[in-house]
């Protein structure tokens, strides 16, 4: 018979059947136990930012905003402070500013925004009025520039405006000018006299003191498609000024009184604003006509022809500043532009606010066509 192996942990024993023992084999036969080599460990690799992605981002970012400035406004923000072009001289106030005349423009027909969403602070008559009691409260700035562009607008809106003015002056001893440019009429003839000095080109249109009410009828487009409303009301002036139906003799009378209750007040600010035209005089062109700034110099409705040059001369000969330079001043923030921007875009978008707009009366200091 052969030899019997026999494993036990590391050793092999040969076990001899004729001697009955076991012999351990010499060394030389017994195999090294076996070492496991790893492989060699790869050094660790840093982490690679993606430079150029981040930047793209960035990019990205950047001109969605300014796609979206552009869409909404056409570039343009709200009426604001704003420094002008040259001959003024911008110089940007610090915490000790040093002193100089704020710039405000207004611009368009001035009005409330009809929007309450709450998207933003509203760009509006009042939002121009919070500014100029917002610069008149600063004691660096020692006069206030109205640059006027408009039409005039609402009521109540032009006099909320006026009254900022009034405040500014009175309250803050600040000294006020109206800079007319193509057109200060109404409403923007309203506010220019509650300012301490007019200033107008020759071309200007100016004056146009009176008030309008404007209403539309739009019963006749509403058969045309077989629609009609009614109401339900408590009296029966409820309704008065409806777009739905003609208006009454009756309803007449008493818009004529509201209007000529506004104009009584359009006339009297004209008459504290100009105090060197006699009421009898003033009575004569206060029926609504429009003056150019050449004319309107000759009747008194007016201080000086000139343009931004001449409103600055004389902004520094009022407060005796020897070199009056237009100071910036903060305004609204990118994010309250944008909201508010984006709530008006949209309003005027909405078919529906079209059609509310249109059958809403309104009664204005505004000279329209």
């Amino acid at each position: 018979m052969g030899t019997q192996t026999e494993l036990v942990g590391r050793e092999i024993f040969v076990t001899d059947k004729g001697g009955g023992g076991t012999v351990p084999p010499p060394l030389s036969s017994v195999p090294p136990p076996s070492e496991t080599k790893l492989p060699p460990a790869m050094p660790e690799q840093p982490k690679k930012r993606n430079i150029p992605l981040i930047i793209l981002i960035v990019l990205f970012l950047i001109s969605s905003v300014s796609g979206l400035y552009i869409i909404f406004t056409g570039g343009a923000g709200p009426a604001a402070i704003e420094t002008p072009e040259k001959p003024f001289t911008k110089i940007t106030a610090p915490a000790k500013a040093k002193e100089g005349v704020a710039l405000i423009k207004i611009r368009g027909a001035i009005s409330e925004p009809q929007s309450s969403s709450g998207w933003g602070e509203p760009s509006g008559a009042s939002s121009i009025a919070k500014r100029i009691r917002s610069v008149a409260d600063k004691d660096n700035v020692k006069a206030i520039i109205l640059d006027i562009n408009s039409p005039g607008g609402t009521v109540a809106a032009v006099q909320d405006i006026y009254n900022a003015v009034i405040y500014a002056r009175e309250k803050k001893n600040k000294k006020v000018i109206a800079l007319m440019r193509d057109i200060a009429a109404s409403g923007g003839y309203y506010i220019s006299v509650a300012c301490d000095k007019i200033v107008a080109q020759p071309g200007t249109l100016t004056g146009s003191i009176g008030v309008i009410f404007q209403t539309s009828n739009l019963e006749g487009l509403l058969d045309k498609v077989g629609v009609k409303f009614g109401a339900v009301k408590s009296g029966r002036l409820k309704d008065m000024g409806s777009s739905f139906r003609p208006m009454t003799e009756e309803e007449k009378a008493l818009f004529q009184d509201l209007i000529d209750d506004s104009y009584d007040q359009f006339f009297g600010a004209v008459k504290q604003g100009r105090p060197n035209i006699p009421p009898e005089v003033l009575k004569n062109y206060a029926d609504g006509r429009v003056f150019t700034g050449r004319r309107a110099l000759k009747l008194g409705l007016i201080d000086q022809l000139g343009g931004e040059e001449e409103a600055l001369k004389t902004a520094g000969d009022l407060t005796g500043l020897k070199k009056p330079e237009i100071i910036t001043v903060k305004t609204n923030t990118f994010i309250e532009w944008f909201t508010s921007s984006l709530d008006a875009e949209s309003s005027n978008k909405n078919i529906a606010k079209q059609l509310e707009s249109a059958a809403e009366p309104r009664m204005a200091y505004m000279w329209t066509m």
